[in-house]
């Protein structure tokens, strides 16, 4: 691999949902062994489980026939990875976002651990980490009527009337590398499951590296056994001002994307 990674070159760094990440993506991609570099900035970043177990992007073969890759994590600090862009992504994520990802490791883990005389139940939790794991985005808003918008899926107030405050009262920050992976060839449909964190408006004004740690440690703080898929939101991220050309008012009317709320008989 002595030219960087085989599919870095379909990565788009200029996209606005990879901007947080494109520093370090760009150099991952360009570097001749993509895992020691990972791995070099796992250590420097002293990266770790919540057991304290260091964090090491290994080869997807070290893991154990017949152990689940959750529990895997949580015991040893090993992370399989392979040569995708999905674990790519989620190698990615895990140096910017580590304490939430090893919150929701975590969870995994305490879960199976719990039911593991159940084989073959996920169970609620596991299925709502799985998906904040795969699919999440975390909206960052000081306007909490953003939340109560999205949530009765008024999308021409939650997206176009608030178009000019995108970044200064309210932000998305990309988790789910599965949605990431999903953006490398960006479809308008694609939607996410948002978590909402509120901020207060002096937030806006941080370097992006104090905010993502920030974001990090508050998404970080919220996940618990609690947690349900009743805790997203839907996210159409191409409703987000700027992630997609020509947001004009008729964008919005297509209800194939922008589903109208669900009235319960």
């Amino acid at each position: 691999m002595g030219e960087g990674l085989s599919f870095g070159e379909r990565i788009d760094w200029q996209a606005p949902w990879l901007q947080p990440f494109a520093s370090l993506g760009k150099r991952l991609c360009a570097s001749p062994d993509w895992r020691v570099a990972l791995n070099r900035h796992a250590e420097d970043a002293c990266l770790q489980t919540e057991t304290g177990h260091p964090i090491a992007f290994v080869p997807q073969e070290c893991l154990p026939f017949g152990t689940a890759y959750e529990a895997y994590i949580a015991h040893s600090g090993k992370v399989p990875t392979r040569e995708n862009l999905h674990d790519f992504f989620n190698a990615l994520v895990w140096l910017h976002l580590p304490r939430t990802k090893a919150r929701l490791n975590a969870l995994q883990a305490w879960y199976i651990h719990h039911r593991q005389a159940e084989k073959g139940a996920r169970g609620t939790l596991r299925d709502a980490a799985t998906i904040f794991d795969e699919n999440a985005a975390l909206l960052v808003t000081s306007d909490a009527s953003l939340v109560d918008d999205l949530r009765r899926h008024a999308w021409t107030d939650a997206f176009l009337k608030r178009r000019s405050t995108f970044g200064t009262e309210w932000s998305v920050l990309l988790f789910g590398h599965a949605l990431m992976e999903k953006l490398v060839t960006p479809f308008k449909a694609i939607t996410a499951h948002a978590w909402p964190i509120l901020v207060e408006d002096s937030f806006f004004g941080e370097e992006s590296a104090s905010q993502i740690a920030r974001i990090d440690r508050a998404a970080a703080s919220m996940l618990n056994e609690s947690l349900t898929t009743r805790h997203f939101l839907p996210l159409p991220v191409a409703g987000l001002p700027g992630w997609w050309p020509a947001q004009d008012a008729s964008f919005y009317e297509d209800d194939l994307v922008f589903r109208p709320q669900r009235i319960k008989p």
